[in-house]
């Protein structure tokens, strides 16, 4: 078993820098720390990075946990190279970009590319935002599968994530108690079907949708609640189409873990926003 700790980071292909850091920091509210000719990096917490958008194609996407024990990277390669599974060790130059020690990565079946972090570098200077957003950091992801059943039974045989809820067959995986930190939704596609941050309070999201609405930008869901993490949330749609997300999700899973039940919601809107607010984004759709 490959223990977790939590989300580190996300990876991101594109086109267009300079667009991409233009919507991150005046529209997000994320802090640009690096800029190369090839590299962009944003924090948003005192990681040194939450998202590094790379001169690429757009869809090409990564996420990166951290492994809970840094000495057991190279035990998890192994376990996962026995398993047959699409993986490798990443160089010591492919760490450096990444700000991290070491690193492994591997493809889910889906195809998504996932990387595995030991000691990821933390920033000497406090986070400050570009836009005042009320961001506390990055919270999860929403990753798409061609098949939920599948890729959640890899996530539980090979590592730690433990089912919180389902939306129809779209499983929310945790792996610490925070109510999860990657979910999957049912898609033709790889790649991640949204970014989540999270925010203080349900007043940051409400000044965000006025402040979204006033430059222009699509907002595909929201504002609501989620009756799964219990959070407040508004979805818009960012820089090469990927939809980001404002919660303060706050829903924590302890206690009794051997007995907790996950529970299952229908795959319908009212699964996804209890005050009645309907979803844009297709992999939300019954």
């Amino acid at each position: 078993m490959i223990n977790l700790r939590d989300i580190l980071y996300v990876r991101l292909g594109t086109r267009d820098l300079e667009g991409a850091q233009k919507f991150c920091t005046e529209i997000v509210g994320l802090q640009a720390v690096e800029r190369t000719a090839d590299r962009l990096y944003l924090k948003s917490s005192a990681s040194h990075h939450a998202v590094c958008y790379f001169q690429g194609e757009p869809g090409d996407h990564t996420v990166a946990f951290d492994i809970k024990d840094w000495s057991q990277l190279g035990a998890a390669l192994a376990q996962l190279q026995s398993a047959g599974v699409p993986c490798g060790q990443g160089t010591a130059e492919e760490a450096a970009d990444r700000h991290v020690e070491a690193f492994i990565w591997f493809n889910d079946p889906t195809g998504n590319r996932i990387e595995i972090v030991a000691r990821p570098h933390d920033a000497g200077k406090r986070y400050f935002p570009s836009r005042d957003a009320g961001i506390t950091g990055l919270g999860h992801v929403g990753l798409c599968t061609t098949d939920p059943a599948r890729d959640q039974a890899f996530w539980l045989q090979h590592f730690n994530a433990m089912v919180s809820d389902w939306i129809g067959p779209c499983p929310l995986l945790r792996v610490n108690p925070r109510h999860h930190q990657m979910a999957l939704f049912a898609s033709q596609r790889k790649g991640i079907q949204h970014i989540n941050f999270q925010v203080a309070e349900i007043d940051d999201i409400m000044k965000s949708w006025y402040f979204l609405q006033s430059q222009d930008i699509r907002i595909v869901f929201g504002p609501g609640r989620h009756p799964t993490s219990g959070g407040n949330f508004v979805y818009f749609e960012g820089h090469d189409e990927v939809i980001f997300e404002y919660s303060n999700s706050d829903r924590h899973i302890v206690g009794d873990l051997e007995n907790y039940r996950p529970r299952q919601f229908p795959l319908h809107p009212t699964s996804f926003c209890m005050w009645g607010s309907k979803p844009d984004i297709a992999e939300f759709r019954d």
